[in-house]
Parts: C-alpha cells; sequence; structure tokens
C-alpha cells in the first residue's frame, strides 16, 4: 500500500464531497472540481472523512500500478478539497528593464520586448492581478481552487520569457532562486 493512499482526508466545514460512478466532485465556497478515479481503488466517504484502499479484485497482475494510482488519487482529491475550501496562489515576477504587465478582467497583457506585446486570455475558473511600482519588478498575482490549471498557467506564461543565468532577466516565481553564471570576462583572468 502506499504511505499517501493510506492517509485519510478531513473534510472542511462547507464542503460538500459525492463519489458516484467513479466520479469524484467537491463542492465549496471557491468553486467545485470534479475528478474520476480509476476502478482499482475503493472509496469511502462518511463521518467527513475521505479514505482510499486498493481494490484487490482488480489488477491482481499489476500490483505495482495499483500502488500508484493508490497515492495519485489520494493526493489529487486532496488537493480538489484544498483548492475549493482555501484556493490556491501563485506569485510570478517580471524581471528586466522594460517588462510590463498589465490586465483587463482575465485578459493579461505582457510587453517583454518582443516585436509585439503578448495577449494571452485566461480560464474563467482563474483570477489576476498585477501590481506595478516605482522601483520594483512588476508581479503577476493567479488564484485558482484547481492546482493542476494554475500550475499549467504558470508554466505557459513563464514559458514567453525563461529566467536567464547571466543577468537574471525573465519571468520567474517570487521566491525561487536562479542560478548565475559569470560571464566571459570571469573566464579570462
Amino acid at each position: 500500500m502506499s504511505r499517501i493512499g493510506k492517509l485519510p482526508i478531513h473534510i472542511p466545514a462547507g464542503v460538500n464531497v459525492a463519489f458516484q460512478d467513479g466520479v469524484m466532485t467537491v463542492k465549496g465556497p471557491k468553486g467545485t472540481l470534479t475528478q474520476s478515479i480509476d476502478p482499482s481503488i475503493n472509496v469511502t466517504v462518511d463521518n467527513g472523512v475521505i479514505s482510499f484502499e486498493e481494490n484487490t479484485e482488480l489488477l491482481q497482475d499489476n500490483t505495482k500500478q495499483r500502488h500508484a494510482f493508490h497515492g495519485l488519487y489520494r493526493a489529487l482529491v486532496n488537493n480538489m478539497v484544498v483548492g475549493v475550501s482555501e484556493g490556491f496562489k501563485a506569485e510570478l515576477e517580471v524581471v528586466g528593464v522594460g517588462y510590463r504587465v498589465s490586465n483587463e478582467g482575465n485578459v493579461l497583457k505582457l510587453d517583454l520586448l518582443y516585436s509585439h506585446s503578448i495577449v494571452m486570455q485566461l480560464p474563467p475558473e482563474m483570477k489576476v492581478e498585477t501590481k506595478s511600482e516605482r522601483n520594483k519588478n512588476p508581479l503577476i498575482i493567479l488564484e485558482s481552487c484547481d492546482k493542476q490549471l494554475l500550475g499549467m498557467v504558470c508554466a505557459k506564461i513563464r514559458s514567453f520569457r525563461k529566467p536567464e543565468p547571466y543577468k537574471g532577466k525573465g519571468i520567474k516565481f517570487v521566491n525561487e532562486v536562479v542560478r548565475r553564471k559569470s560571464g566571459k570576462s570571469a573566464a579570462a583572468k
């Protein structure tokens, strides 16, 4: 059995969980999320606790796959419960002279010194906010109840200008450490 899969999930107040026909539905104050669950995993919801067990009747020959599913689905459902109750937040920092960000609703506009501005329409489940203060790097603050969606959108935004190792310019997470390289002058000494 998976160590993570053994851990029960406690349902916080204000969150409704339903499991029918292999689909887990979690509703809360921040939104509603659904996830299909493989039949090799048995899910029980009772007394405010969700627990996962491996179905030993199915997949007799592939126990390694069943162990992997056990921890995977427990982690996915836990992220759903945390997302609809508290939500997830990511902050991206835009480092570089002349780099600008702005938003109008869920439309994000990035000026990253290309010949054109990049305009990105974000999904309706996400909230975006941009901050541009004098003498500070612009920030992009993203919030969502879906952790997978938040990660995919952050990766897409980051792919427009990844942080480079020589001057550190680009789009990076706020607490991310970019390993810096010395340039040609250090090698010449």
